[in-house]
Parts: C-alpha cells; structure tokens; sequence
C-alpha cells in the first residue's frame, strides 16, 4: 500500500476517483456483457465465408497475437484438449514455426490491429498461400482481407487497452471456431445461463459496490507478499492471464506453478531453503486456482502442495461453473477485480504502462 499517510484514510472508491484514470474499473465490470454481445456477432449469416471454411480439413489452428490480444489463444487451446476437434496452438513471435503450412488455418487477433509481431507473422503466413481469420478493431490487419483473397475479418469493439478487451475477443475467437466445427458448438440457452451467472458473479466481486466483500479482504491480505499462483494444466490459460494482469495492472510480480508438471521440480524449492538460509517460500502468499473437474490425482496433489508448503498465506480460489469455459471465465473475473484493487492499494493508476509505451516507442526510433 502507499507510504503517504494521507492515502491510509481513502477508501477504495476515493481510490478509484483519484487514480483510475482510464476507467479499468468501469471495462472490467462490462466484461460479461462484452462477451454477450461477442457470441452473438459471429455466424455464418454474417459472416458467409465460415461456411465455405468449415468445408476444409484443417490440420489445426495456429493462433498469432502477442500480450491481451493473445490470452485467448490460450483459452481456446486448453479448450480444445479438453472437448475440441483439432490442435489449437499459440504463437508468440515475428516468425512461423518451421513445420507451419497451408493446412493450418491462421487466427491472428490484434486489439489494435497494428501489433508488429502479428502482422509480421501474418503477412508470412499470407505469403505461403495460408488462410488467416483476423479479429482486429481496424489497423493493417484489418486491412489485409482487401489485399489477400484467403484473409477474412472479423471486427472487435475499440476504444479501451487491450488486456481490458479479452471480452470481446475471446467471445468472437470461440463463436468462429463453433462456427468452424473446431470447437464443439453449445446451446443458446445454456450459453445465456452460463453468462448470467458469470454476470452475478461479477457483481459480486465489484469492490467499489462491495469494499468490505470477499476480493477487497482478499487483496489486502496480498498487499505486502510476494505472490505465487498454483493450479492445474486446464486452468494454466487462467494462472497465465493472472500473472499478466497482475504485472500490467498492479505492476506485480507472480509465481506461476502448473500441476501436476511443477510438483516434479518446483515443489522443492516450496519446501527448501533460501540462499541465506532463509525460508523465502513462507514470504509468498499462495493463491491455488480449481475448478470441479480437476483431475482426482491432481486435487491430492493440490491438497498435499498447500498442507506442506512453508508459507502460512494460502487461499483456495475455486472456480464455479458447469463447464471448463465457465470455470476459466470465472477465474477471469476474480483476477481482473483482485489486480485493479491491488493496482488501487499500491496508489497506482491501473491503466499506467510506462514501461511498455517507452519500448514501443524506442522500436519505433529504430526503424
């Protein structure tokens, strides 16, 4: 929390008039009705090119973005595994993989539509006769379908950053892949219900409406700890997205373990030793995401991690739901509330990214 003793006596709605610059708060609280409208804007009646692609026998679907415009990426690879029809896999970079070819179709989502990494890669995917589905707001990928005959545009909703946007596109990520018969399609009914529950959820978390309630004692618990988050491989999409918004928002750093992969390695460094002999592991606060269908073995596991780990400041961040997509979504709405109070608590402005408007910048000296 800030030193300034004037700040100890502001509450968090005080917090959030003087610091929330950007209204994070207010895009975090539109998350689900982003997603609503995000389902319902992708079909094949507007959209009449899905048709004529779900005909291709894809070998899988490479996803090109970077940061917020990524996350969703990971989602709908996790989603796949677990229920999907093909391999979904996430590239991060100005190149392709080597083995990358024009069986696999490209999903190259940008916020802004001008992230260097994706467009690089994109035009190179463009280039060896690909096709690509681009989300963008506008920006050179958007512009790319009047330039490539494979190259079809799905249009996201602009006016916010990027990482406050996962709504919109995430939700037009997977109503495309439905669409292409790549991702098992659910009914409207039971879409809306899922959706109405997250939505009650999210209001539950809402620390201005509830500062006494369950994220705002949560975070202030984390105020002074370093943090670490565990959970399984499903949930991983969402420890990701965690680390990224607590580093983004709050200007944190976060821990992540994936189990049942970090009790083969990790799990020594929780019960050992620090460099000084110091039990650096019982500094942490331990945040351990699940969700009702992990695996039983992992769940002992889980059990066993928090019964031995040294630190005495762990939560068990269960996340409710009746599907893995419901689970991961609601694990969403708790991390974007927990960063922006934690953002609020250190007297930052939950929308400041000094550090990465100054690289862009740079790179942009350098051309």
């Amino acid at each position: 929390m800030t030193e300034n003793p004037e700040e100890t006596t502001l509450t968090l709605v005080d917090l959030a008039h003087r610091l929330d610059e950007q209204n994070i708060i207010g895009f975090v609280r539109n998350m689900v009705p982003d997603l609503r409208s995000g389902f319902s804007a992708v079909n094949p009646s507007r959209f009449p090119w899905l048709d004529e692609l779900r005909r291709a026998p894809w070998s899988g679907v490479l996803c090109l973005g970077m940061g917020g415009s990524a996350a969703g990426g990971d989602f709908l690879s996790t989603l796949s595994a677990h229920g999907g029809g093909c391999p979904i896999i996430v590239h991060r970079d100005y190149t392709l993989p080597s083995w990358f070819d024009g069986t696999w179709l490209v999903l190259a989502t940008s916020h802004s539509g001008n992230t260097e990494e994706t467009v690089t890669a994109t035009h190179a995917a463009l280039a060896q006769g690909a096709t690509a589905i681009v989300i963008a707001t506008g920006g050179e990928l958007a512009g790319l379908p009047e330039l490539h005959e494979r190259c079809y545009l799905i249009p996201s909703v602009g006016g916010q950053p990027p990482r406050t946007a996962f709504g919109h596109l995430f939700s037009r990520q997977v109503a495309c892949l439905e669409a292409l018969g790549l991702l098992p399609p659910v009914q409207p009914t039971q879409r809306a219900a899922m959706l109405d529950r997250l939505e009650a959820n999210g209001e539950h978390f809402d620390v201005l409406r509830h500062p006494e309630g369950d994220i705002a004692l949560l975070a202030a618990g984390l105020v002074d700890r370093p943090l670490a988050v565990l959970g399984p491989t499903e949930l991983a999409p969402a420890l990701n997205r965690f680390k990224n918004q607590m580093n983004e928002n709050a200007a944190r750093f976060v821990r992540v373990g994936v189990l049942p992969e970090m009790n083969h390695n990790e799990s020594v460094a929780w019960g050992g030793i620090g460099p000084n002999g110091d039990e650096t592991a019982s500094e942490h606060a331990l945040l351990v995401l699940t969700w009702p269908g992990v695996h039983p073995r992992v769940s002992q596991r889980l059990d066993w991690m928090v019964a031995h780990a040294t630190t005495e400041h762990a939560w068990n961040l269960a996340g409710e739901g009746t599907s893995l997509m419901e689970s991961l979504l609601y694990h969403c709405l708790v991390m974007d509330w927990l960063s922006t109070t934690l953002a609020l608590l250190h007297g930052k402005d939950p929308s400041a990214i000094a550090p990465i408007d100054a690289l862009k910048a740079h790179l942009q000296s350098v051309q």
